[in-house]
């Protein structure tokens, strides 16, 4: 068993679509990156690189390579699950918290869980999937950004 962690954070601009956990939401703005910036779905990819000992998504999906341009996380995602299968590892369990103010994401949640499992071929019911405020408090209490942070547990093969 090993166990990794990952974090990210993005800024909000207005005129991009707002996607965390490879769904969109119903908010005015999104997230600012090269690809659509799923903070949720970085922070997953880097916990699961990470328990497997490997690099950070920076070295697979650089932001100076135009092919991940606006590029879907969870597609990333499911790289990063075969990834880490090809290292010998299957996912065993993930989970996540997101810090942001608004929007709330608690109608959300449910198909955020099945999009990421989809991604990694695995039971949704081994991901977990919170949120917080900061109330108030920094980037993310004056609603400039938001961030996630992820811990996996991986197994094996």
């Amino acid at each position: 068993m090993r166990i990794g962690i990952g974090y990210d954070v993005h800024t909000f601009k207005k005129g991009r679509k707002l996607i965390l956990g490879g769904e969109q939401l119903d908010y005015p703005e999104g997230l600012e990156g090269h690809s659509d910036a799923d903070v949720l779905v970085h922070a997953i990819m880097d916990s699961l690189l990470g328990a497997a000992g490997l690099p950070d998504i920076g070295v697979y999906f650089p932001d100076n390579d135009m092919s991940f341009r606006d590029i879907s996380s969870i597609e990333l995602l499911a790289r990063v699950g075969r990834i880490i299968k090809e290292a010998g590892y299957t996912v065993a369990n993930i989970d996540t918290v997101l810090i942001l103010e608004k929007p709330r994401i608690s109608d959300y949640a449910e198909k955020m869980k099945k999009n990421i499992a989809c991604s990694l071929g695995v039971d949704s019911k081994i991901i977990g999937i919170k949120a917080t405020t900061t109330e108030g408090l920094g980037f993310a209490g004056r609603r400039e950004g938001a961030a996630a942070q992820a811990v996996s547990m991986i197994n094996e093969l």
